[in-house]
């Protein structure tokens, strides 16, 4: 079979020999789990942090897509696959696994992927490859995921997305949403393949790459040949980091928004060469030489034919390990369903538990409401055998508490979990002496919440592991911390800034409105150091009623709620200000707008102020 030559893409060879990929960039690749061990990629600069999908046997469905995705990407130039940057750092965050027949994948949410984003961003990744998406006629997306891209954008952090296969006008998230490089697949004479989506919402922020039969590497030292935007995806992300590191090597500031610019503004349209419906070129095709002239001008010519010959031989296909056998031919067009899923045809899987050790352990600090599941039939059914007879209703929350009132170490034969509104998004799971406390502590949170005492709670911790709720759901899994286990609600806090004021109604009600579009503006899974900050200043009763207080006794409204990191900071700390801007609606040209900040330290489970609040005016 004839596979394309991706060192043959115009321009790719003059980048590389300006540059390889600087050890500086980072691109995590969000995938399948990736067998590190092949020969292409045994020597690439690879790590993997502990995530929620299990380390198992590799050479299912998603190890197969994963470490080919991988191989594009970081394939050593001495081994069989030569990948686009391979000596830029790799950091692999498996988010697709496979079911136990090694055909199949498990559905992932659109919040597992915002989980995983959150994670490649917390660990240092400046380029996120995601061969995968959700079909989404409206191109909309869960507020957890749409807030993870926005917080790439202010982390200069680039998505680069697979625009789906189901080869019509429609669109994929993540790749429609705004700030995300799309990329849609191209045969070696330039044609749109016929699986490729050209959603609107693309021929802005779209691009089309080679993606027919792309050569990779697969688990057990296998080679495989693939098409779709899957495969077109980590050519792309592979070019930006490329980019990424001509801009190093020059003294130029890091800008990979300057890069999705010069790719998107380089690209070859229907001008250079035509096709009957020009919307399948997105933005245009790939054009390396056109991009590397708008990042460093005279490097190389500013345009760039697409190939003429369609069937360039790729000479490394026949250099396999001995005894891998022929590479393997794995063209997914079909639709895909409308779970999150590979772009060419895999589901995303469940999260499970990675435990291997030496990993290091994410830290949480969630807010949420509380609540509780079974997990299974069996559990659930034990302990209605074991409650009253009179009131042995498990999913009764005050008669479960009763029992457990009485039969505390039950506590912990339940799955309490954090709620952001209906949606669990963790368990909690303690662990050690003080587990009894913790359940405990959970008990009175539950109880304070049914009573309407009660409207948030605060779990940090570390993430653990997973857990399967009943519902089929699997959540990852919190240790938490009892020192910054907190609950409270509006109205108490509203009258603790109140009490000593002579207040009326109105008054009150204007707090109470200020603080719920606070914590409504900050719901977030409490993942990346930014969260945590803002998380842990949410929580501080003290520090909002002071902030509150000063900002209202002027008549002032909140306006933003920004979050930078503080450019002082103690050794050996994560240090971040919180931005609270205030404005006077009825003075909106008159009165400048003030500033109120904050510093918080979120190196440890449990954040800390650091020094005092402080506010100014800003014009």
């Amino acid at each position: 079979m004839p596979v394309t030559d991706i060192a043959a893409i115009p321009g790719l060879r003059e980048l590389w020999a300006e540059t390889l990929g600087d050890p500086h960039i980072c691109i995590a690749v969000l995938d399948g789990p990736v067998d590190q061990s092949h020969p292409s990629l045994i020597d690439a600069n690879l790590t993997e942090p502990r995530t929620l999908v299990a380390k198992g046997a590799l050479g299912g469905t998603a190890s197969r897509h994963g470490t080919h995705v991988a191989s594009v990407i970081f394939g050593q130039h001495d081994g069989p696959i030569k990948g686009i940057a391979p000596r830029c750092r790799g950091l692999i965050v498996p988010v697709f696994s496979d079911c136990s027949d090694n055909n199949s994948f498990a559905p992932c949410s659109q919040l597992d992927l915002a989980r995983a984003i959150n994670q490649a961003v917390q660990e240092g990744a400046h380029i996120i490859n995601i061969s995968g998406g959700e079909f989404a006629p409206a191109g909309t997306a869960h507020p957890l995921l749409a807030r993870a891209v926005q917080n790439c954008v202010a982390q200069d952090v680039l998505i680069v997305a697979a625009a789906g296969n189901e080869g019509c006008d429609c669109l994929h998230i993540p790749g429609a949403l705004p700030s995300v490089l799309a990329v849609g697949a191209m045969d070696s004479r330039g044609s749109p393949l016929v699986c490729s989506n050209w959603g609107d919402q693309y021929r802005t922020q779209g691009i089309l790459a080679p993606g027919e039969n792309i050569p990779g590497a697969g688990p057990d030292g296998a080679l495989s040949v693939n098409s779709g935007t899957s495969y077109a995806t980590p050519i792309v992300s592979g070019i930006t980091a490329l980019l990424l590191s001509l801009q190093l090597k020059h003294g130029q500031k890091p800008d990979l928004q300057a890069i999705r610019s010069a790719i998107l503004d380089s690209a070859l349209d229907c001008r250079d060469q035509a096709i009957p419906d020009c919307r399948r070129l997105l933005a245009g095709r790939l054009n390396v030489k056109g991009a590397i002239s708008r990042i460093v001008p005279g490097i190389v010519g500013t345009r760039a034919a697409v190939p003429a010959d369609s069937h360039l031989e790729f000479p490394e296909i026949s250099s396999r390990p001995p005894g891998t056998g022929a590479p393997k031919s794995e063209r997914d067009s079909e639709p895909m369903n409308h779970n999150m899923a590979d772009s060419n045809g895999p589901k995303c899987a469940s999260c499970e538990c990675g435990c291997e050790s030496g990993a290091r352990t994410q830290l949480i600090f969630a807010l949420g409401k509380l609540s509780y599941d079974f997990g299974i039939e069996a559990r659930r059914d034990s302990i209605r055998q074991h409650m009253d007879p009179n009131a042995n209703d498990p999913y009764d929350p005050e008669q479960l508490l009763a029992y457990l009132e009485k039969n505390p170490w039950d506590a912990s034969a339940i799955h309490w979990t954090l709620n952001l509104d209906a949606t669990p998004i963790y368990a909690i799971q303690a662990q050690g002496a003080f587990a009894s406390d913790v359940y405990q502590r959970l008990r009175e949170f539950l109880g304070e919440q049914i009573k309407g005492e009660v409207e948030r709670v605060s779990i940090p911790g570390h993430l653990v592991g997973k857990v399967k709720l009943f519902t089929g759901q699997i959540v990852p899994s919190i240790l938490p911390d009892l020192r910054g286990m907190y609950s409270w609600n509006t109205k108490s806090l509203v009258e603790a800034i109140c009490k000593e004021k002579d207040t009326n109604d109105q008054y009150k009600e204007s707090v109470a409105n200020l603080l719920l579009r606070i914590y409504e503006d900050l719901r977030n899974l409490g993942i990346t150091s930014q969260e945590r900050a803002i998380n842990y200043a949410a929580t501080n009763a003290l520090l909002a009623a002071d902030v509150v207080e000063d900002a209202i006794t002027k008549g002032m409204e909140l306006d933003t709620i920004g979050v930078e990191r503080s450019p002082v900071c103690r050794p050996e700390a994560d240090c971040w200000d919180v931005k609270l801007t205030f404005f006077n609606p009825s003075k909106v040209f008159e009165q400048a707008r003030k500033v109120y900040l904050l510093t918080v330290d979120v190196s440890d489970t449990v954040p800390v102020m650091v020094g005092r609040v402080r506010s100014w005016f800003l014009r």
